[in-house]
């Protein structure tokens, strides 16, 4: 499994029309990208006389792919700041 490490950050802000801080920005960075290696189950596409072998990951959907083509998503830091915090 191919492991996509990201730390997501939240921005609020209050504004006359909705006075209870509200979220308005979300900002994702990937941190690490932990590879899951070669595709295990490749999979051959023919068309007409041509023919391609393709890692799976580009064909298949996500529950039918190998364990090596297969995406995780992991939240490693989740911060919220307010307006205030952010310009100052």
């Amino acid at each position: 499994m191919t492991n996509y490490v990201v730390d997501i950050e939240y921005v609020t802000h209050t504004c006359p029309a909705y006075t209870v801080p509200h979220i308005f920005d979300t900002r994702r960075t990937v941190v690490d990208i932990i590879p899951g290696g070669p595709c295990r189950t490749p999979v051959t596409i023919r068309c007409g006389d041509t023919t391609a072998v393709i890692p799976c990951y580009r064909h298949e959907p996500a529950d039918r792919q190998c364990g090596a083509c297969r995406i995780i998503v992991t939240q490693h830091t989740i911060t919220t700041r307010h307006l205030d915090e952010v310009s100052a």
